[in-house]
């Protein structure tokens, strides 16, 4: 199972969480975030993946923060369009849906074969880091074949259920703000003891 941790900021807590052996850490390029990354950290991670994070960002800026940090995905978390993502060719891309029901899952449709993942989220207040879970029930209905990553609201407790989870198309998880000291700092020892149990 591939673990993403997101909403990093601080070079020496970077640091840290990457020598858990996570495979992807992302950074939010998002103004309105208690996470956005403003300047850039001391220092970046090199044995997992780099994800930006952006919402409803022009299109020009998100290729320039991609060369600038050297991305190797875009996650796209607004209501981008399948032709916003057709732009973006030649990078890696997840794109976000906020998820409630199962026909919020017809959302994806119209993304098939032009994202690398789907990301699926709590459908809540904000657009993402809202600490809540959805039903993770729901995803049964899911029947596409874009590969996904979960988030929402998972946290340290949730260890064994997410290992119990075995949909053909879940990838992946996505930590964030459950595992957090204060916005884009993370517990360290929650977090190795989370993927110590997941990955058990």
């Amino acid at each position: 199972m591939m673990i993403k941790v997101c909403g990093m900021r601080d070079a020496e807590n970077i640091r840290e969480v990457e020598a858990m052996g996570i495979d992807l850490m992302g950074f939010i390029f998002w103004p309105k975030s208690s996470r956005y990354v403003s300047e850039r950290p001391a220092y970046l991670p090199t044995k997992c993946k780099r994800v930006g994070v952006f919402v409803d960002e022009d299109i020009e800026k998100v290729r320039h923060i991609a060369d600038d940090y050297a991305l190797d995905y875009i996650q796209l978390h607004g209501h981008e369009s399948p032709e916003y993502c057709v732009l973006l060719k030649g990078h890696k891309l997840i794109k976000a849906f906020n998820i409630a029901t199962k026909e919020d899952l017809e959302a994806t449709k119209p993304y098939e074969g032009l994202v690398d993942y789907f990301l699926f989220d709590t459908k809540g207040k904000s657009v993402g880091g809202n600490g809540e879970k959805f039903d993770w029930t729901v995803l049964e209905a899911y029947q596409g074949n874009t590969p996904f990553l979960l988030s929402g609201g998972i946290g340290p407790d949730d260890a064994e259920r997410v290992k119990a989870i075995n949909h053909p198309k879940c990838i992946g998880i996505d930590l964030n703000s459950r595992f957090e000291t204060a916005p884009a700092i993370k517990d360290v020892n929650k977090l190795k003891e989370f993927i110590k149990t997941v990955r058990i």
